[in-house]
């Protein structure tokens, strides 16, 4: 049977890294569920337990040729998360914390094969250090808004990269998706990505 990649998520993002590794999804199926922690919950079984509801819920309009793959990314210090800011005052009190000091990001991957409801799972966490930021610094890149929709009021690809002077992890994880752990995952499962046409012979 030929497995179909559907991607629990409207992040734009885990779509494009996924387009890296030749695996762009053939539908996006954006699971919404309450992503709040739950009382007393640490960071990495929360992302755990996320990409696995997110999966499920994917899971349950999908087809039997459905590869469902579905991440969540938590950014935080010790047990303290930093999630998506709801407001810029929430982005500033992040890059505040954040400043000068190291922060994990743990990022999980659920992927279940809908035919024989087969699951396969991986957890990556990064440690990162931001640089010390000036006030102008995070000012500046609140007006920017890419912290808007981001966990940990920052995006590491976008202008966010000339904070992190060190990173000792996986770079893609952090933007949301680890590509070698989810490339290891999909081979698993048994998906292959589509051969592509072959080049036109010349006259």
């Amino acid at each position: 049977m030929d497995l179909r990649l559907v991607l629990a998520s409207a992040s734009p993002r885990r779509a494009a890294l996924l387009a890296q590794i030749g695996a762009e999804p053939a539908r996006i199926a954006p699971a919404e569920i309450d992503e709040s922690p739950l009382p007393g919950e640490l960071p990495r079984p929360c992302a755990e337990r996320l990409a696995h509801e997110k999966a499920l819920k994917a899971a349950e309009s999908a087809a039997p040729g459905d590869l469902v793959l579905a991440a969540d990314t938590v950014v935080c210090m010790g047990r303290r998360f930093l999630d998506k800011p709801a407001d810029e005052a929430e982005a500033r009190r992040h890059l505040e914390r954040l400043s000068g000091r190291r922060h994990r990001v743990i990022t999980a991957v659920r992927l279940i094969r809908v035919a024989d409801s087969r699951h396969w799972s991986r957890t990556v966490e990064s440690l990162l250090r931001f640089k010390r930021l000036s006030p102008a610094e995070i000012e500046g890149y609140l007006a920017s808004g890419e912290w808007r929709g981001k966990a940990g009021g920052y995006a590491i690809q976008g202008r966010a990269a000339g904070f992190v002077p060190w990173l000792n992890g996986s770079y893609s994880a952090v933007v949301g998706l680890p590509l070698a752990e989810t490339a290891g995952l999909l081979e698993a499962a048994g998906w292959r990505p589509a051969s592509p046409p072959a080049p036109a012979c010349a006259a």
